[in-house]
């Protein structure tokens, strides 16, 4: 039989029309797809906070971002160890450290009386709910002004905010204002001691007395006294 004369069966044309399909098939396979997630959508946040009082320097301010149900203290209840930490000795660590807190950043130094610092906070789109901050009156045993869960879910770029807080006290240790119990320049003694010896509970603070108001023992004088509100925040989304 001649090579011309060969005619393929129907059956077998099948087969080869199969295969060629497969083949194409196959390549398609090979095509890549492009499963980059998109980029994360950030939002900026800057606030500005003002130290109000006339001889009352803060200790370095930390500003937290977390979720909306979560607070760092509560008036009428006991300070955590970290709210107690920070308001007898200024560390902020422990706060920073809390489990409910999403992201934080610190002030550079202590927040002098008139001063202000520009705090810059940038968070994931996903975890903007709402921010706290906190900061202690050094000149005091356990004195500490700040925001407790302020909500920036939803603030449009270029807005902003402006409020005054007033000073807590922490409950965890008495007023004394004797000397070796404040951290502050007006003393220069311990922070955060363990023991509590107050009513130890977080209660509106009722001002220091100084030794001229009659407390005999107290190493603070006039120019300590504050009335409330003792800082002044500014909160502006930038981005």
């Amino acid at each position: 039989m001649k090579l011309t004369d060969f005619t393929l069966k129907p059956s077998l044309l099948a087969m080869l029309a199969a295969a060629t399909l497969l083949t194409a098939c196959g390549d398609d396979d090979n095509d890549t797809v492009d499963e980059t997630p998109p980029a994360p959508v950030m939002q900026t946040f800057t606030v500005t906070v003002t130290n109000l009082t006339a001889n009352q320097p803060m200790s370095p301010v930390i500003l937290a971002a977390h979720a909306s149900d979560a607070m760092l203290w509560n008036a009428g209840e006991m300070a955590s160890e970290a709210i107690e930490k920070m308001a007898e000795g200024g560390d902020t660590a422990d706060i920073a450290a809390l489990s409910l807190i999403n992201n934080s950043i610190n002030g550079t130094g202590l927040l002098m009386p008139g001063m202000s610092e520009t705090l810059t906070l940038t968070l994931d789109e996903a975890d903007v709910a709402s921010i706290s901050l906190a900061t202690m009156l050094v000149n005091t045993n356990d004195a500490f002004t700040g925001i407790n869960s302020y909500t920036i879910a939803g603030m449009e770029v270029d807005g902003s905010s402006s409020m005054k807080f007033m000073a807590y006290d922490a409950g965890t240790e008495a007023n004394t204002e004797a000397k070796g119990t404040m951290p502050g320049p007006a003393d220069g003694g311990e922070g955060f001691n363990a023991t509590r010896d107050d009513v130890d509970f977080v209660h509106i603070h009722p001002g220091v007395i100084s030794m001229y108001d009659g407390l005999d023992d107290s190493v603070l004088d006039a120019s300590h006294r504050f009335d409330n509100p003792v800082l002044a925040v500014t909160i502006r989304r930038t981005e």
